[in-house]
């Protein structure tokens, strides 16, 4: 994978990580756009299980991020014969 694209990726994946480690817990959370125009969705989105959920999936993506940080090493080219 190109070194640039690569260093983007574990950018992105971390940056999504925190996003989604922080926002359930915000105020940002409580008061979106679809629980302003759907209020059946509030019990939901606001119950400890759902943000815990959501805020999980950020540290599994931080996760991936420190993975894709580690140098692996390159497949042995095979030469023609």
């Amino acid at each position: 994978m190109n070194k640039a694209l690569r260093a983007m990726l574990i950018v992105l994946c971390f940056e999504m990580g925190a996003l989604l480690l922080y926002l359930p817990w915000s105020n940002f959370w409580e008061q979106n756009y679809f629980l302003i125009h759907f209020p059946t969705l509030v019990p939901f989105a606001l119950h400890p299980s759902v943000r815990g959920l959501v805020s999980g999936l950020g540290v599994l993506d931080i996760f991936v991020a420190l993975g894709l940080l580690q140098s692996r090493p390159e497949a042995p080219r095979v030469s023609p014969h």
